[in-house]
C-alpha cells in the first residue's frame, strides 16, 4: 500500500511538471519590434525572446543603418555597414 501510494505521488508531480512546461509561449521565429522616434530618427528594435539583437536607425535625411551586437555583451553595438570601425570601450573605474 505504501509503494502504491508513492507511486501515486510522484505520478502527480509528474504530471504537474509537464502541465508547467506545456503552459509556457512557444517560441516563435518572429522578432518582437519595437518601434519608436527619437528626435529626427525613428529607431526599431529587434528582439528575440527578450534578447535585444539589432537596432536599426533610419535618419530623417540620410541612409539607414542597423547597429548589431559586437561581441554578444550588453550594450556593445557596431554599425553593420562598417564592422571595422572600433568604438572605445575603456574601463575608467571599477568598483
Amino acid at each position: 500500500m505504501r509503494t502504491l501510494s508513492s507511486l501515486l505521488l510522484a505520478g502527480l508531480l509528474a504530471a504537474g511538471a509537464v502541465n508547467a512546461f506545456a503552459e509556457d509561449e512557444p517560441v516563435t521565429g518572429d522578432p518582437d519590434v519595437t518601434i519608436r522616434q527619437d528626435g529626427d530618427k525613428m529607431i526599431q528594435e529587434y528582439r528575440q525572446n527578450g534578447f535585444l539583437y539589432a537596432i536599426k536607425i533610419t535618419p530623417k535625411n540620410g541612409k539607414p543603418y542597423f547597429l548589431v551586437r559586437a561581441d554578444g555583451s550588453d550594450g556593445n553595438f557596431i554599425r553593420s555597414d562598417n564592422p571595422d570601425m572600433l568604438i572605445p570601450a575603456w574601463e575608467i573605474f571599477k568598483w
